[in-house]
């Protein structure tokens, strides 16, 4: 098999085969058919998330089961699936209580890995997956069959960005009919936070960005209004679009320290600020009288809050039905000898999501 292994943080990938072992106990083999570039991958291939080289990185994929091992149920050789990096025992305390996404159990695919390079050394599961590849190897309760008439490019969209984005609005944050929404940041998460507050039927819709391009896409995925944070008071716009209310939600989908202190001051009496973009250990200045006394919150979204077997199910009801946006996320497909330029074309702002097909 050909995968891609980051063997020096910060240096591009490196095509090379390499050795899969069988699955074991409760995992499944999965021929990766698409993988969507996260600005998470980018996170890891950076050594911004710590960890052990070499590595597989990878985490929004689909493809097909071609091998499971003793004990699997939940899915079978010849399935259609979309591979995400949530896991789930099914027994622990956040499992039974209804928040698999915040699984507590332990993980053998964590200490063992089912890769090896030709030299006998283990490759990591980046984000417990290593999508970036031909195979990969997961826990059972990581993948979800999909029907046949989702594209793999499409599906592998589901596994993190699109539950993440639209998770955080309606799972999460629970939004309601009429609430007013702001979502900072118009990348492929903020763009799905902006049409699941469409989908929740928030009023106003906000979206803020730098770059007016994407601007331009959040009015087709239903934003009402847009700011461009260079140009405008997003504040005064804000308070204009609420009548001087302020909005009940913003959503920080950028990792921007300087963005999430700004969004406190957008916020209505008992509104709540949803962290969604991972910003690092930074340090954060947070107005906590203000916050006491107008009784706002802060909320954060781990992968939207998302119920796999629940969510992309469901997702995928909605793409069918027109109402989910998946093709107009995807900006570029490449294949895996060209994931460095697709790496690149991410950093710099040019594309929402790029998808290498195998």
């Amino acid at each position: 098999m050909k995968a891609a292994v980051c063997y020096t943080y910060g240096e591009p990938l490196v095509i090379e085969d390499v050795v899969i072992d069988p699955p074991q106990v409760g995992e499944v083999k999965v021929r990766v058919a698409a993988t969507a570039i996260c600005h998470s991958d980018i996170h890891l291939i950076k050594g911004e998330f710590g960890g052990t080289v070499p590595v597989v990185a990878g985490h929004e994929a689909a493809g097909v089961v071609e091998e499971v091992g003793a004990g699997v149920t939940l899915t079978k050789p010849g399935d259609r699936v979309v591979v995400s990096l949530l896991r789930s025992c099914g027994r622990c305390y956040s499992c039974t209580m209804g928040a698999p996404n915040n699984c507590e159990a332990q993980w053998v695919l964590d200490q063992n890995s089912r890769l090896h390079n030709q030299q006998g050394q283990a490759l990591r599961h980046g984000t417990r997956v290593g999508a970036f590849a031909e195979y990969c190897i997961v826990d059972q309760s990581q993948v979800v069959p999909i029907s046949d008439d989702i594209a793999y490019d499409k599906a592998s969209l589901l596994a993190c960005g699109v539950i993440t984005g639209v998770g955080a609005v309606i799972n999460t944050a629970q939004v309601r009919p009429g609430n007013s929404v702001v979502v900072i940041g118009c990348g492929g998460v903020g763009l799905n936070a902006v049409q699941g507050a469409a989908l929740a039927g928030a009023y106003p819709i906000i979206a803020v960005d730098v770059l007016d391009t994407k601007l331009d896409s959040a009015r087709s995925f239903g934003a009402t209004h847009t700011v461009n944070s260079t140009q405008e008071n997003l504040r005064d716009v804000t308070r204009s679009l609420t009548n001087k209310r302020g909005a009940d939600y913003v959503f920080v989908t950028v990792g921007s320290p300087k963005a999430l202190e700004q969004s406190f001051a957008l916020l209505s009496k008992a509104g709540a600020v949803v962290i969604v973009g991972l910003a690092g250990s930074v340090p954060l200045t947070l107005p906590v009288s203000m916050l006491i006394w107008n009784e706002s919150r802060i909320l954060t979204s781990w992968m939207g809050s998302a119920r796999l077997r629940v969510d992309v199910p469901r997702l995928v009801t909605m793409y069918r039905e027109g109402r989910l946006k998946l093709d107009e996320l995807i900006t570029a497909h490449y294949p895996l000898e060209q994931i460095n330029d697709a790496i690149a074309a991410l950093e710099q702002g040019h594309s929402l999501r790029n998808v290498i097909i195998f």
